[in-house]
């Protein structure tokens, strides 16, 4: 299946996945992670903090994923991945921003789920440049799908503006 970039609110698709651009805590936050935990309800909160922290305060380390249900959402889980915060460049985003990509694909085919929705991971306070993380999510996408089975993956972005830089990165790939 091909991927898609849509404008939409992610939070109101019917997916078997969702991901959520989390920080490491799991707890909720602004952006896209806020808005996810008010939509999914105060159930989705439990949930997170019952996933153990691997050190203190953090319950997924920058490029790793975790699963949830999807509680009140459409989406039947949330699949939490904490992006790079933006650096320059040259402080291993691009990888880290890789794994979050494959992680989260990696869990989708693990729960034997077949759709999936990101969001445009770390461009929003943690400043990862548009343009950039879009290079690196497509090619990793793109990557991972050319050894599964098909997934029916959706890039969705909030807003026209950045539905026009995911749509260039994903047709100049």
């Amino acid at each position: 299946m091909p991927i898609r970039v849509i404008i939409a609110d992610i939070t109101q698709l019917r997916v078997d996945a969702i991901v959520n651009a989390a920080n490491p805590g799991l707890l909720g936050g602004g952006g896209v992670d806020g808005a996810i935990h008010r939509a999914a309800g105060p159930a989705l909160l439990d949930a997170c903090r019952a996933l153990p922290e691997c050190a203190p305060g953090v319950r997924c380390p920058t490029g790793e994923a975790r699963i949830t249900l999807g509680f009140a959402l459409p989406a039947r889980h949330v699949i939490h991945t904490v992006g790079p915060i933006w650096h320059g460049g040259n402080h291993g985003e691009p990888a880290l921003l890789e794994s979050c990509y494959r992680n989260a694909l990696q869990l989708l085919r693990a729960w034997r789920l077949s759709s999936i929705a990101f969001p445009a991971i770390s461009c929003g306070v943690y400043g990862y440049p548009a343009a950039l993380a879009a290079e690196v999510a497509v090619a990793t996408l793109r990557d991972e799908l050319a050894r599964s089975a098909p997934i029916d993956v959706r890039l969705c972005c909030f807003g026209a503006a950045m539905h026009e830089v995911w749509r260039q990165a994903l047709s100049a790939a």
